[in-house]
């Protein structure tokens, strides 16, 4: 990447047309647009009674994940999801069960409760909804196939 054009100095590589952004540019884009996000979402699930790690943890829970591959996705250690487990079932949001192939393994599952609080936080994060309104729908249409695209590569390291 060469410092003064701002574009990578790979042959062919995305960002080698001096007009078009380079990597590290759409990488900067990408974690501002991400902490912004993180930012509104904060906000709003403080104001819920919940810590950002907890509401994460709901909105990964689409479907019933084991103690161990929450951990994986949280990006921290086993001990840490029985304490966020522990305080999320305190409260009606999730439950543990039986994983139905080997009973040792427990299953986390969001509640009806849990899907409605993860529901609730999205609707109000304003901040994140007025700039999408921002897009025209085919803006929107292109920008949701184009993440798409990129969150398998992404979520892979972590799956």
């Amino acid at each position: 990447m060469s410092s003064t054009t701002g574009t990578d100095s790979t042959p062919g590589a995305i960002g080698a047309d001096p007009a078009a952004p380079s990597t590290a540019q759409i990488m900067d884009s990408m974690a501002a647009v991400g902490t912004a996000y993180f930012h509104d979402f904060a906000a709003v699930v403080s104001r819920h009674g919940l810590t950002s790690v907890q509401a994460k943890t709901l909105s990964l829970l689409r479907r019933p994940l084991p103690m161990r591959g929450l951990a994986d996705r949280l990006v921290c250690d086993a001990s840490n999801v029985t304490g966020i487990v522990d305080r999320l079932e305190s409260r009606g949001l999730v439950r543990r069960e039986p994983n139905p192939t080997d009973r040792r393994v427990k299953n986390v599952v969001a509640t009806e409760e849990g899907h409605a609080t993860i529901r609730r936080i999205r609707e109000e994060m304003q901040t994140t909804r007025d700039a999408l309104d921002g897009l025209t729908l085919e803006e929107r249409a292109g920008l949701y196939a184009l993440l798409q695209r990129l969150r398998p590569a992404m979520e892979a390291p972590h799956s």
